[in-house]
């Protein structure tokens, strides 16, 4: 049962525009999490778990009729949908953060910017703008300590370690990519930060 699982989720490149029976919904396939396959809603969004063996390829209508939904739903949030966040001045986190974005939009990889833009909004969540329940306190980033960047492949036990730059990281799951056909990697940013008084 379980390489019958493994041998239909494999039929799937990441980025297939799938089907899902289960909760009729369509969905970009992601890879694998264990014995589901991780499947995120076009246009961004939370990601879901299906059943591997039950998905197929969306048909044109089914695909269409999906993207017209995600239109549909940032036309109606309007003014509520967030903004692509900027980089905070004199943040090297931020800065990398937006080039990875910059990047992916030059691509035309869209999964890869909405990724880019998450990072970034939660980076500035938890050191530009959380007070993290203190009135006279906040986290600021520490200027003198470069931001690291690390992959690890979700398939494997295999990972990057630290390193300074984000393009450092990708030529490592490039490289990892070649050499072992995996193809799904969990990316972290990590920077230094001083709890200041204001």
């Amino acid at each position: 049962m379980t390489e019958n699982t493994e041998n239909t989720a494999s039929q799937f490149e990441t980025g297939t525009v799938v089907y899902d029976p289960v909760s009729d919904s369509v969905g970009e396939y992601r890879g694998n999490a264990g014995p589901y396959a991780l499947l995120r809603p076009l246009g961004g969004g939370r990601e879901w778990e299906a059943h591997p063996e039950s998905l197929r390829p969306a048909t044109p209508g089914e695909r269409l009729s999906a993207g017209v939904r995600a239109a549909n739903s940032r036309s109606f949030q309007g003014p509520q949908e967030p903004s692509a966040p900027g980089p905070v001045r004199d943040c090297a986190a931020c800065a990398d953060l937006a080039a990875l974005r910059e990047d992916a939009r030059t691509r035309h990889d869209g999964s890869a910017e909405t990724d880019a833009d998450v990072l970034l909004r939660r980076h500035q969540l938890r050191y530009h703008a959380a007070l993290l329940g203190l009135r006279d306190s906040a986290l600021v980033p520490d200027a003198s300590a470069a931001a690291e960047y690390e992959g690890a492949c979700t398939e494997c036990a295999a990972g990057s370690g630290a390193r300074r730059r984000p393009a450092d990281v990708e030529e490592w799951q490039r490289g990892h990519t070649r050499e072992t056909g995996h193809t799904r990697y969990r990316r972290t940013v990590a920077d230094y930060a001083v709890l200041s008084s204001r």
